[in-house]
């Protein structure tokens, strides 16, 4: 959680449905990541569709430490990342740019490659669940680097060229499997990536890598295969929009009973969240420039719903959504099986008058790899409940932008601390909100 001084505190008058248009830009999950796969090129890359938000900033800094130049391109939203110069960074200085981010230990393969050696400072984040980091230096072990670790962060090593490997993962982590790919594309030989994640931000840096040069084959089967090749040249791409941004501000919309228009939403990649979205009451319009969500009136329908990898209910749809199904009638039920402490955002709701009970137990599907590990990762949220104005302390992005939304769809104020984490993922959230016709202020004075 970042820090809760007075500038960091949003008071949200509540009870007002957000009505009105908003835009997406590129996927969070996607352009930091084709922002480091800059560096494994001889050439200049060409971004597209960037958002401003912490996370391009915290890579941008990163790359120009390690000599790359970013600048603004031609037309809004564009960066042009040019690493001909790559070289070390003061590990200081990395330390520094990097404590709120986990997308740095993205930086070992590409900078094995480019340099030989690597630096990875202790590494932050959200706390909604482990995320081994271990499993990363694992991987790259597997290729061939050697890894000392010290004090100060982990020091990486690659003697010679890194060598293509098989690996099977556990479970198809988006993090892992972007890892495998930064540092397979020029490792020598043929890297074989077994249970790999598949989603469309996965799909999407695949299209970055070959523009670039690579070879990379995705099977049905959830296996990837990336044959090495001696050098990589610059991309030229458009980000993919954030599906997951789009899918937040539906649930506003669903929540507060509005009406917002998302300009840059698509509907391939949200197809799971939309058939969701239905099913719950909410109604949405689909065109070549966005989709309209709305609430269209009525009571909302309780569900049962489990988060899945994709091409399952994506975990950082829950959320969001959660608080909306405390405006639904009767009992749904919530199975949680990507991250097992993502649930503990509930408690919040329910001192806001939400009735939601956590359970150890796998509740309305299939057993999952917490079921037995004394985790309280499925709910049940009885419902319709009046949310109460309340002080809410944001505890990570996806959870954090619930408890807006939850404060937005309550009767009378909330004051909700650690709003600069939204800004993580969320780009020109305030200004968003605004647009919508909120009733926000910093304690300061207005929202502006």
């Amino acid at each position: 959680m970042t820090g809760t001084g007075s500038d960091d505190v949003l008071l949200v008058h509540g009870g007002t449905p957000l009505e009105g248009e908003i835009r997406v830009r590129g996927a969070k999950n996607l352009v930091p990541k084709a922002m480091v796969a800059a560096l494994l090129g001889a050439a200049p890359s060409r971004l597209r569709n960037v958002p401003d938000i912490r996370d391009v900033r915290v890579v941008r800094g990163l790359l120009q430490l390690h000599g790359v130049t970013v600048r603004p391109g031609e037309e809004p939203g564009e960066l042009v990342l040019d690493p001909t110069h790559v070289e070390s960074a003061n590990v200081a200085d990395i330390d520094a740019h990097a404590g709120s981010s986990r997308i740095p230990i993205l930086f070992c393969g590409p900078l094995l490659h480019r340099l030989g050696h690597a630096f990875i400072p202790g590494l932050g984040g959200c706390d909604i669940g482990g995320r081994p980091i271990d499993f990363h230096f694992d991987v790259l072990r597997q290729f061939g680097a050697t890894i000392d670790k010290r004090a100060d962060g982990q020091y990486l090593e690659a003697p010679q060229r890194l060598r293509g490997t098989k690996i099977r993962l556990p479970y198809p982590s988006v993090g892992a499997t972007e890892q495998v790919l930064l540092t397979a594309v020029l490792a020598e030989g043929v890297t074989e990536l077994s249970n790999a994640a598949v989603e469309p931000e996965i799909e999407d840096l695949i299209c970055v890598l070959q523009k670039m040069g690579a070879i990379i084959a995705m099977d049905t089967d959830r296996t990837i295969r990336i044959t090495g090749v001696d050098s990589l040249g610059g991309y030229n791409h458009q980000a993919l929009p954030d599906r997951l941004e789009a899918a937040s501000w539906a649930s506003a919309a669903l929540a507060t009973e509005g009406d917002i228009y998302v300009r840059g939403a698509q509907q391939r990649s949200m197809m799971t969240f939309l058939n969701t979205f239905r099913k719950v009451g909410g109604a949405f319009e689909i065109d070549d420039a966005g989709i309209r969500f709305w609430h269209p009136g009525g009571s909302l329908k309780s569900i049962a719903l489990e988060t899945d990898v994709h091409p399952g209910f994506q975990t950082d749809w829950q959320q969001p959504l959660v608080v909306a199904l405390t405006q639904a009638s009767g009992l749904s039920i919530v199975h949680e099986t990507v991250y097992e402490s993502r649930l503990g955002f509930t408690s919040a709701l329910g001192q806001m008058g939400a009735h939601i009970q956590l359970y150890r137990e796998c509740l309305g599907g299939s057993h999952c790899r917490f079921g037995q590990r004394n985790f309280l990762h499925s709910a049940v949220v009885s419902g319709p409940t009046r949310l109460q104005g309340s002080d809410l302390v944001i505890p990570d992005l996806r959870g954090g932008f619930s408890y807006l939304i939850a404060a937005l769809a309550a009767q009378g104020t909330s004051r909700v601390h650690g709003i600069d984490l939204i800004n993580r993922g969320y780009e020109n959230f305030m200004d968003k909100l605004a647009e919508l016709g909120a009733k926000v202020e910093l304690p300061g004075g207005p929202l502006s």
